[in-house]
């Protein structure tokens, strides 16, 4: 199934997705049932969320301009870098004997369809970065490759935006990885009995319709499985934890090419929908919102 994060006018709520509605102007309308919960992270931190989750409740139709991030406020937001081969290659990188792991905070998280606004000291080298997420569904702790995707209860997309220049001031990634409201998540959690790695699924991601990465997520070189046992070796992974793959090459960095000034970044993934964010230059006023924002301030 496909579980959402919606925005309301008093908040957000969890939604099981159940179709798609007939498009209204230039929004498509997906239909789904309201489920008692604030957000996806709520649910799934409720114990049987794959039961609560099939429950009956009321009808809603939305715009895919509600969504929300998939799960708003994680506890954990485990991101990992240096996970594709060829992506290593063009970062001028040696190869990991380990993931190599960077923390984003929740802060960073937005919408899969929200604009995102950059103030102008940090509109230099601003890059998209394509990636699988995985969602913990289940506390896992010093776990195995064998047992980890029993721990997971779904996967998405997100985009790790970057700030390259701030990245690069020192050897820390994590200043340029977690900018405000810049990574968007979603659009949705597909769950595990739908979705799972293994399938040569495609991760795309285009600047303005060009498509920029192109790869396939089996070609990991640390795989979920590997992800969790090693992340679960270190720390409790909990229920709306999530890990972030790594992405493909074709990064704006190695390019010499960084997203401008009202350009739309999307990325899609066989099986799991797409994302779609348009970056914008200026400031976003502190708890508000863009002029495509939904979210009924």
């Amino acid at each position: 199934m496909r579980l959402a994060t919606v925005k309301t006018a008093f908040g957000t709520t969890a939604v099981r997705i159940e179709g798609e509605a007939t498009s209204l102007m230039e929004s498509t309308m997906l239909t789904g049932i309201e489920l008692d919960f604030d957000d996806v992270g709520a649910l799934l931190r409720s114990g049987d969320w794959a039961k609560a989750a099939e429950l009956s409740g009321e009808p809603m139709v939305f715009a895919t301009e509600d969504l929300a991030p998939v799960v708003p406020h994680p506890e954990k937001i485990i991101c990992v870098g240096l996970n594709y081969a060829k992506h290593i290659r063009e970062m001028n990188r040696e190869f990991p004997e380990h993931p190599t792991l960077f923390i984003k905070f929740a802060d960073a998280l937005t919408g899969p369809y929200d604009d995102i606004y950059i103030p102008e000291f940090g509109t230099q080298k601003l890059d998209y970065e394509g990636e699988l997420a995985v969602v913990i569904g289940k506390r896992a702790h010093r776990v195995t490759q064998a047992e980890a995707l029993d721990h997971v209860a779904g996967y998405a997309i997100m985009n790790d935006y970057t700030l390259r220049d701030i990245q690069r001031q020192t050897t820390q990634f994590h200043a340029g990885k977690s900018f405000y409201r810049t990574a968007g998540f979603g659009p949705w959690l597909t769950t595990s009995d739908e979705w799972s790695p293994g399938n040569h699924a495609r991760v795309r991601t285009s600047l303005d319709g060009v498509l920029k990465q192109d790869d396939d997520t089996d070609d990991l070189i640390f795989s979920v499985a590997k992800l969790i046992e090693f992340c679960s070796s270190l720390y409790p992974l909990n229920p709306g934890d999530v890990i972030v793959t790594g992405t493909p090459e074709g990064v704006g960095f190695a390019r010499g090419e960084f997203i401008q000034d009202g350009q739309t970044v999307r990325i899609e993934i066989d099986g799991l929908g797409h994302i779609e964010n348009t970056t914008h230059y200026g400031e976003l006023a502190e708890g508000g919102c863009g002029p495509n924002c939904s979210c009924h301030h």
